[in-house]
């Protein structure tokens, strides 16, 4: 049976604690606490009946103010929806799709200076190689040509427009004027848009290769002098920032994963919380039959962190099967009192020990089948301070 624990207990707990692990922990509990002032004569034995009065708490409580919590590093959280079974899964860090870029020439020509080296970071748009291309003189020559048409072409219908307005010649020519000048318009129009494309090469078909994202340049395949095809790589970028998880998973867990789901992943630095962006069924390519292999692709972020360098192996714990109705809380929240499993539940100036019946663990989480209804605060990180509290509160009474 839980009893009753003076808040004297948890200083001394704390005191204890102290001894076995570092000190700071007695100031986080007993700060706030004033030395009891040492009763008059003849007065002493009121003095400790009222004193005992006052600190006695409730059965299963620990009393504990905001700033004793805060400083006791005890973490308070949210009793959570959910429940299952663990699904592990192999995976590994990867390069996202947007953060690599092969680089390369849209016209062909010849390479006249190559701008950067491997390992030199570049900002989006800026000059990787310089080209001078014949076909990019072409293309500037013709853009050109046609701009010059389009202002002909404009100045002939401003002409016709006079004209007809005078009555020297009929209304129809003026329209058919205004016509062909809106069709050199949108000739001249497309002859820059392919410029553009090809890199604004000016008169002489000089033109620079730019990097359309920003990173760190991987490799450069080309060099000065010699001749780049069109469609060649000039050299390749990538975005080491930008990475992701990727797990491979059995088909029928596409139905189960859901973006927005949280997983517990296990990687060269220990573990952390991450949140799934996307799931692919049927995404792991053909088998040697030429058929799908109905492999599901899963891919995710961390929580509040980064990620090891890409190619870093790591693996996922995935609960599946779970309940919608069940509640879940942290693993470490849950305690063994007297022979009983708990959690303490926060109240107002404190916490009380409440007894449950625990389910599956899966990924750092234990499902609560009996005890609590899910809208409960509890102590989560640090909650054995509290057990040990009560542990020692039972072994004074018993003497």
């Amino acid at each position: 049976m839980m009893r009753t624990y003076k808040k004297s207990h948890l200083l001394a707990g704390a005191a204890a604690l102290v001894l076995l692990g570092g000190g700071g922990l007695y100031f986080a509990f007993g700060r706030s606490e004033a030395p009891t002032p040492t009763p008059v004569e003849g007065e002493a034995g009121h003095a400790d009946d009222d004193h005992a009065e006052e600190a006695e708490a409730p059965e299963g409580v620990v009393r504990l103010s905001p700033e004793q919590i805060q400083a006791a590093g005890i973490q308070v959280v949210a009793v959570t929806r959910g429940g299952g079974a663990e699904t592990r899964l192999a995976g590994r860090v990867e390069t996202m799709v947007d953060a690599r870029a092969a680089v390369g020439a849209v016209v062909g020509g010849r390479v006249e200076r190559v701008l950067v080296a491997p390992g030199q970071t570049v900002r989006v748009g800026q000059a990787l190689v310089s080209i001078v291309s014949g076909d990019a003189a072409s293309l500037r020559a013709e853009a050109d040509a046609a701009q010059a048409a389009y202002v002909a072409a404009e100045q002939a219908h401003g002409r016709d427009e006079e004209l007809a307005d005078q009555g020297v010649i009929a209304r129809r020519e003026a329209e058919v004027s205004h016509a062909e000048a809106l069709s050199a318009q949108a000739a001249a129009r497309a002859a820059r848009a392919r410029v553009s494309a090809a890199g604004s090469p000016n008169a002489a078909g000089r033109l620079s290769v730019s990097s359309p994202i920003a990173g760190v340049v991987s490799s450069v395949q080309v060099g000065p002098g010699g001749f780049v095809a069109q469609g060649g790589v000039v050299a390749e970028v990538t975005n080491p920032a930008r990475v992701e998880l990727v797990f491979n998973a059995p088909p029928q867990l596409a139905a189960e994963a859901r973006p927005g789901a949280r997983m517990r992943v296990t990687g060269p630095a220990g573990e952390f919380d991450a949140v799934i962006t996307g799931v692919a069924a049927n995404a792991g390519g053909q088998n040697a039959d030429g058929q799908s292999s109905g492999a599901t692709v899963i891919r995710a972020r961390p929580e509040g962190g980064g990620l090891p360098p890409a190619g870093s192996a790591v693996s996922g714990a995935l609960i599946t099967g779970g309940q919608g109705g069940g509640v879940a809380v942290p693993t470490e929240a849950i305690q063994t009192l007297e022979g009983n499993t708990v959690v303490f539940v926060q109240i107002d100036g404190g916490f009380r020990a409440v007894p449950v019946l625990a389910g599956r663990q899966a990924a750092g989480r234990t499902e609560i089948l009996r005890g609590l209804t899910g809208a409960e605060r509890i102590a989560s990180t640090n909650a054995f301070l509290l057990k040990a509290e009560m542990a020692k509160g039972e072994a004074e009474h018993g003497h």
